[in-house]
């Protein structure tokens, strides 16, 4: 609480009665402390690679929070580590960024360009930074990961040294990177609509709900008993199942809330169903089919990778469709003005074309990005100032 006093100063009001047991200590970053442990744990080269992963809540000032995207605290995983040289510092940051793609892709179905920060975009103390960039459902860009070579910068801040094979002493290289919560409202932006939640179902916490359907005592028993064994089966096979025998909810009532939290499969399974040996399997991207009792699990197991991949290629067409290249700087304008998306075009390297693009239209560059992703034709000028081009860069509006 905040308390002016009589010469109009202000004053803190601290509670007496909110005194922690443990002193809680907020920091942004995890920098100050890793390093300053780096400088008394690295003595010489045999100690390097040193490499730390961890997760942790950490807290960053932000003007307007947004839920999973810009939160005052979240939780994030980020790793810290020191090398012999360059070479070595650079293949990590590499890596990581890989392993960051790989996970967005192939777990989350949320497809991602790659590729470098500017110095105006890169993180402070860097040398490089490289992220992984996605467009969400809205056409608005989302950072969801990124991965920086320190350089020397900051074990030189805090004199962490190894003694080399000859005897001498050398600055280490360090390297660090991370992913947040933010993936999470990634991940619903990318996928979800207006009937709630869209899971991919290698992260869907619950892969497929068995409903079963009944009126009568007698009907109940016997649907009920071929659900659990579906689900017997099922959890054999690593499925992620649940059997809702809930009886305070009708079928449409629980085919709701199951579709609202996102659950990749539904079986139903009804009086109707038995009689033919059947369950029929609902997707949450939409059709119905009969499934024969027999084939339940193969028939569940095809569709899971199937939902998996359809999503990827629905997100890769979607932000393939809402992305321009070689765009001159009407077309940039039209298109950022206008839906949005990636805009692919020259830059000529000036921070000042970087800054006056952000401030008249609130797009920054995202990346530089890496190879596989460029315009088969390397841009020749800059699309807002017309110099010669010195990369190709995609500028979107972003969260």
């Amino acid at each position: 609480m905040r308390a002016t006093g009589k010469e109009g100063k202000d004053a803190i009001a601290v509670d007496p009665t909110s005194a922690l047991e443990e002193p809680l200590v907020v920091r942004p970053t995890s920098e100050t402390i890793i390093y300053a442990m780096f400088a008394k744990w690295i003595q010489s080269y045999r100690d390097l690679p040193l490499l730390l992963n961890q997760w942790a809540n950490v807290v960053r000032w932000e003007l307007r929070t947004r839920l999973f995207l810009r939160t005052t605290e979240f939780l994030w995983q980020e790793g810290h580590t020191a090398h012999i040289d360059e070479a070595d510092a650079e293949r990590e940051a590499r890596l990581i960024l890989g392993i960051y793609r790989r996970f967005t892709e192939e777990w989350l179905a949320m497809p991602v360009l790659t590729g470098l920060k500017t110095d105006s975009e890169k993180f402070a103390g860097a040398l490089r930074t490289y992220a992984i960039e996605a467009l969400m459902q809205d056409n608005k860009a989302i950072q969801g990961g990124t991965s920086h070579n320190l350089g020397q910068n900051f074990a030189k801040a805090f004199n962490v040294q190894y003694q080399t094979a000859t005897g001498g002493l050398e600055y280490v290289w360090n390297t660090s990177w991370g992913v947040s919560t933010r993936l999470i409202g990634g991940l619903i932006m990318t996928h979800s609509d207006d009937n709630g939640l869209v899971a991919p179902p290698k992260v869907a916490p619950v892969q497929v709900a068995i409903v079963p359907i009944w009126k009568t005592d007698e009907e109940r028993a016997q649907v009920s008993g071929v659900g659990g064994q579906v689900k017997a089966d099922l959890d054999k096979a690593g499925v992620r199942v649940e059997l809702d025998l809930r009886e305070n909810l009708k079928p449409g009532a629980k085919y709701f809330e199951w579709e609202g939290l996102g659950v990749p499969v539904r079986l139903e399974i009804g009086p109707r169903d038995l009689a033919s040996g059947q369950v029929v399997l609902a997707r949450r991207t939409g059709g119905k089919a009969p499934v024969p009792l027999q084939n339940v699990v193969g028939a569940v197991t095809n569709a899971l990778d199937e939902i998996q991949a359809a999503l990827f290629a629905a997100a890769r067409e979607r932000r393939e469709k809402n992305s321009i290249r070689g765009a001159t700087k009407a077309q940039f304008l039209e298109f950022i003005k206008g839906s949005g998306g990636f805009a692919y075009g020259g830059f000529c390297g000036s921070p000042n074309c970087e800054a006056e693009i952000k401030q008249q239209t609130n797009a920054t560059i995202r990346v530089l990005p890496d190879p596989e992703f460029r315009s088969k034709e390397a841009p020749q000028t800059c699309m807002w100032c017309g110099a010669p081009s010195i990369a190709e860069a995609v500028w979107a509006q972003a969260y």
